[in-house]
């Protein structure tokens, strides 16, 4: 692994850092400036971030992510009612038993490569969403979901107050502690548990981008390009590629811990095959194999979700009432079925423009247009005159021939 990060690496952790710090300034003027989705961006952030070290290095697609996001969940929820309130013991057994779990299940699947391997993962993540919903009910409370009970031992904890179902903390801190602050006509919410989950997303980002410089994320590369002429040379990829799975996974179960510490809720709809193909829309869409497009990625499809899902056909007549009123309903007839619960086309129509105009998604966006800015910027600078080293009173007209090149002439 690299000793040190480039200057380009440093300056992207700083503007990372400062970005995800400063949220609630950022989207609260979007409309998106309350805990709850804000938690989620961090969240699923470190969802994508994790699931594109596998797909984006490696090149193995998984459907069956998901499945982790599960474990982890109810992995933490468990240490949250045995053990202690404290979320710090939950994190880390559920990133343990989901790497285990990531361990066996990438044991199997990785004997496959391709459309195998996706269909495996697939499978093992639907058995895990039917065990967890029908089999394993004692364990997980089937459809109805795990959540925290008074009668929860906690061997860890003090007796709370009697009568009230303890929050999770952070020696202390609840996370849905929220600190409200007035700024240019906006209310800024800063909660503990966003903090909490944007400090773990900065180190999980810092860790990645450690991953990608390093000669591992190198071998990996290499996998994703030919992974056949790699293992031609003598060279045994498989711990390499099982190594990056398992890494994978434990970043799903951290995810799904935290999902746990912000709302201590566990259910089986997290490993359904759906989860796992958000997640796949969310690398694919900021841009498989860069360090920034999975978080812009599941950024964008949470902000779809949770502000284009409440947009109904009242608020959009708002936007129009100052036109005509046939105009007005000619407009608002096209504009709704996309809001609200249609807001998954509109997310379809946005997706499918990046797989055919930008590939690269939408960091490659991004790229195209720095490029563009910077090659209009350098249009518009004026052309520097030619240089002329003589004197400015030097008239060349003016110039008589010397003796020596007169007669050189004559003769």
């Amino acid at each position: 692994m690299l000793k040190t990060l480039r200057v380009s690496d440093r300056a992207l952790m700083v503007l990372f850092t400062i970005f995800v710090l400063a949220t609630p300034l950022i989207m609260a003027p979007l409309g998106a400036g309350y805990p709850d989705l804000m938690q989620r961006f961090a969240i699923y952030g470190i969802f994508a971030i994790g699931f594109n070290i596998l797909f984006g290095l490696t090149g193995y697609l998984s459907f069956g992510h998901a499945a982790f996001l599960g474990v982890g969940s109810y992995s933490a929820l468990w240490m949250l009612k045995l053990l202690s309130i404290n979320i710090v013991p939950a994190i880390i057994f559920s990133v343990v038993v989901s790497g285990l779990f990531a361990l066996l299940i990438g044991f199997i699947s990785l004997r496959r490569s391709g459309i195998y391997f996706s269909i495996l993962t697939l499978a093992f993540a639907q058995m895990s969403y039917n065990l967890a919903y029908s089999v394993l009910t004692p364990i997980t409370n089937g459809e109805t979901g795990l959540q925290l009970d008074l009668e929860d031992p906690r061997i860890l904890d003090s007796p709370g107050d009697a009568g009230q179902v303890a929050s999770p903390s952070l020696f202390g801190l609840e996370m849905g502690d929220t600190a409200v602050v007035p700024f240019l006509g906006m209310d800024l919410q800063f909660n503990v548990g966003f903090y909490v989950s944007a400090l773990v997303l900065i180190g999980m980002f810092y860790l990645s981008l450690r991953i990608f410089r390093s000669p591992f994320g190198m071998i990996l590369r290499a996998v994703k390009s030919n992974q056949t002429r790699l293992n031609y040379t003598g060279f045994n990829s498989r711990p390499y590629t099982l190594t990056a799975f398992v890494i994978s996974g434990m970043y799903a179960g951290l995810a799904g811990a935290l999902l746990v510490c912000m709302d201590p809720l566990a259910g089986a709809e997290r490993m359904q095959w759906t989860a796992s193909g958000e997640v796949v829309l969310m690398t694919i869409m900021g841009g498989v194999g860069t360090l920034i497009g999975p978080v812009l990625g599941a950024g964008i499809i949470k902000y779809f979700e949770n502000i284009f899902s409440r947009i109904n056909e009242s608020v959009v007549e708002g936007w129009f009432s100052g036109l005509p009123d046939g105009v007005s309903d000619v407009l608002v007839a096209v504009v709704s079925p996309f809001l609200g619960s249609g807001w998954h086309i509109s997310l379809g129509l946005i997706f499918m423009l990046v797989v055919i105009f930008l590939p690269g998604g939408l960091v490659e966006g991004a790229g195209r247009i720095m490029n563009l800015v910077m090659r209009l910027t350098q249009a518009r600078k004026p052309a520097s005159p030619p240089t002329d080293d003589r004197p400015p009173d030097h008239d060349v007209s003016s110039e008589e021939p010397s003796p020596s090149s007169a007669n050189t002439r004559g003769s």
